[in-house]
């Protein structure tokens, strides 16, 4: 932990095509080794996909409602006291429940096989898809550490 105190949440740029800081962000998780263009062009084309899938809706509505889905609400944080270590539930604040989801999402669909998807735009676009109708990979890992928080609600009141 920082002895500088809190990092400062730096401003983000919006993305070029959709004007979305949401979509940048989901761009900067996804990028490998600072190859921007190749990530842009994944992410656009699970977008691209997404909007077929979904052709009544705006590409940004659907992608903001499948992280509201992924986003978690609670989660665990160790507390240490008295030399044991308790797993003290908190609530997750706005930024961090942003970063959680998109991280989530992205890890995901890197871990996808490539039997069925031949690249990581479609493998993005499977789980925004399947995270849009609460399923998949990223849900389930909501639901673990939102399980992880109930089973350590004993532990609410050693929160600082």
């Amino acid at each position: 932990m920082s002895r500088k105190g809190q990092s400062k949440i730096r401003d983000l740029n919006a993305d070029t095509v959709y004007n979305s800081v949401i979509i940048s962000r989901i761009i900067n998780y996804a990028m490998r080794d600072g190859k921007k263009n190749a990530a842009e062009k994944q992410v656009y084309k699970a977008l691209d996909i997404l909007k077929k899938e979904f052709p009544n809706e705006d590409v940004l509505v659907t992608t903001e409602r499948a992280l509201e889905n992924i986003k978690p609400k609670v989660e665990v944080r160790p507390r240490r006291i008295g030399g044991a270590v308790y797993q003290v539930p908190t609530p997750v604040r706005g930024h961090r429940q942003n970063s959680l989801a998109i991280r989530w999402l992205v890890s995901v669909s890197r871990d996808k096989s490539n039997k069925q998807f031949h690249s990581f735009g479609e493998k993005l676009a499977s789980e925004l898809i399947a995270a849009i109708k609460n399923e998949g990979q990223t849900i389930s890992k909501r639901t673990e550490v939102e399980r992880m928080a109930e089973a350590n609600k004993a532990f609410a009141h050693l929160r600082w």
